[in-house]
C-alpha cells in the first residue's frame, strides 16, 4: 500500500478512534452492551482491511482520491436520497444556483430526444446577441463534439473566466453554426411577471434564490404601476418550482403576510432548531392571491404554499405538491468540497410535516401538457392552460365548471 493511502486511512483510523474515545464513558456505562458487539476501532479496522483489498485487488487500478472519495458518497448517500458529498466543481455549481449569477454564455440547456437543445438564450447574453436560438441543437464547445449523456460536462464547459473566448457550434435547420463570443457575467432571473386584465398581475417563481424575494418585490411593484395602482388579485405560480433557498422561501412568504409563524423546524442541534414568523406589511395590501401548484413543486415551494394556505391569505390551485419536508444544509470543507447533509425536518404554521405528502390544493386541477413551459420567459396561456384559467376564474370571484373544490 502507497504511503498516501496509508496516512489518508491513519486519519479515517484516527477519527473513528476519536469518536469512540468521546463516547466511551457512556458506551461502558452501558452493563447490558454484549461483549461481542463492535467497537469504533473494530469499524475503522473493517474499514482499512476493505480498501486495502480493493486497492490491490480490484480488476483495474483505482486512485488513492477516487477510492477516498467513492467512499465519502456512498456514507453520505446511504443516509438519505438528499445528503450528498460536494467535490469542489458540484460545491461551485451549488453556490451559483443559490446566488443566481455565473460566468458564462447565459443559456438554458436540457437534454431532449438524446440530443443537447437550447431551451432559451437568456436576454442580453453572449449567446443571445451572438445569434443563438432557441431551439438550436448544441453539437460542440470549443470544437469539442458535446454528449447528450454528459448534460453537465457540457455546462461547464460553457462557463470559465469572465472575458474568456468561446466558440459555440450548433446545428439549425441541418446546418452547423459556429458562434464566438466572449464569456460575461450572468444574472439568473428567478421572477417572471405580467398583467392579467382587468387588474390581475402573474409572477411566476422557477427557484428560490438569495435575490428571489427582491425580484418578487420588484414585480409587484411594476405590475401595480402598469396597472395604476394596487392590484385587485394575483396569481403566484409555483409549478415545476423544486426549491432552493429556505430564507428565500421565508422571505418570500413574509412579503403577503401580516403576522403569524410562516414555519418551523425539528432538529438535532440549537441551528436546527428554529421558528421564522412573519413581519407587519403585506406587499398586496390584502388582494386576493391564488398559488398554482403541482408534483414539481417541492421543498421552498412548498413552504410559501402551506404558509399561505395555512392562514387563509391564498388559495392553492391545481395539483398535490411533491412532499419534500426536509432542510438540508451546505457544510464546506477543506479544498473546496462540502457536504450536503439533511439537518431538520420543517413544518407548516399548522404544525404539519409535507415530508413524503406534500401540500393538498383547496381546488384540485389536473395539469395541462405543456404549462407551465420550460422557458421562464414565455407569455402564459389564458385559454389552453386549465390551472391558470381556474385561478383567474377565482380571483373575478366565479368557479369553472371543471374544477374539484376540496
Amino acid at each position: 500500500m502507497s504511503l498516501k493511502t496509508r496516512a489518508i486511512l491513519v486519519v479515517v483510523v484516527g477519527t473513528a478512534l476519536g469518536f469512540g474515545l468521546s463516547f466511551g464513558g457512556k458506551l461502558l456505562a452501558g452493563k447490558q452492551r454484549s461483549v461481542a458487539a463492535s467497537t469504533p476501532s473494530d469499524q475503522a479496522q473493517l474499514l482499512v482491511e476493505v480498501m486495502q483489498r480493493v486497492k490491490s485487488e480490484f480488476v483495474e487500478p483505482i486512485d488513492d482520491d477516487e477510492l477516498i472519495e467513492s467512499a465519502l458518497r456512498g456514507m453520505l448517500s446511504e443516509l438519505d436520497p438528499h445528503s450528498q458529498y460536494l467535490d469542489a466543481d458540484e460545491y461551485r455549481d451549488i453556490r451559483i444556483s443559490t446566488t443566481g449569477s455565473y460566468t458564462g454564455v447565459g443559456i438554458e440547456v436540457s437534454e431532449v430526444d438524446g440530443k443537447v437543445r437550447v431551451i432559451t438564450p437568456l436576454a442580453d447574453s453572449p449567446a443571445a446577441r451572438s445569434g443563438i436560438r432557441a431551439g438550436d441543437q448544441v453539437i460542440a464547445v470549443d470544437g469539442n463534439v458535446v454528449d447528450a449523456k454528459q448534460l453537465q460536462d457540457t455546462i461547464g464547459r460553457m462557463r470559465g473566466r469572465r472575458g474568456s473566448k468561446i466558440t459555440i457550434t450548433v446545428l439549425r435547420d441541418e446546418e452547423a453554426i459556429d458562434y464566438e463570443m466572449r464569456r460575461d457575467l450572468i444574472r439568473v432571473a428567478s421572477v417572471h411577471h405580467e398583467s392579467l386584465q382587468p387588474n390581475y398581475g402573474y409572477i411566476r417563481l422557477s427557484q428560490f434564490t438569495d435575490s428571489t424575494a427582491q425580484e418578487l418585490g420588484r414585480a409587484v411593484d411594476e405590475l401595480q404601476k402598469a396597472q395604476g395602482g394596487m392590484l385587485d388579485g394575483l396569481v403566484l405560480d409555483l409549478r415545476n418550482n423544486p426549491g432552493g433557498v429556505l430564507d428565500a422561501a421565508i422571505d418570500v412568504s413574509d412579503l403577503f403576510l401580516d403576522s403569524g409563524i410562516i414555519v418551523s423546524a425539528d432538529g438535532r442541534t440549537a441551528e436546527s432548531r428554529f421558528v421564522r414568523s412573519a413581519h407587519r406589511g403585506d406587499v398586496l395590501d390584502g388582494a386576493a392571491m391564488v398559488v398554482l401548484v403541482n408534483k414539481g413543486s417541492a421543498s421552498a415551494s412548498e413552504i410559501v404554499a402551506g404558509a399561505l394556505q395555512d392562514h387563509n391569505r391564498a388559495t392553492v390551485v391545481g395539483t398535490p405538491t411533491f412532499g419534500k419536508g426536509l432542510v438540508q444544509t451546505v457544510v464546506p470543507l477543506s479544498m473546496g468540497r462540502a457536504i450536503k447533509l439533511t439537518t431538520s425536518r420543517y413544518y407548516t404554521p399548522s404544525g404539519d410535516s409535507i415530508h413524503e405528502v406534500g401540500i393538498t390544493p383547496d381546488v384540485l386541477i389536473d395539469d395541462t401538457d405543456g404549462f407551465p413551459d420550460l422557458s421562464l420567459s414565455s407569455a402564459v396561456n389564458r385559454e389552453q392552460d386549465a390551472q391558470l384559467v381556474e385561478a383567474i376564474g377565482r380571483l373575478q370571484g366565479r368557479q369553472v365548471m371543471h374544477s374539484s373544490t376540496q
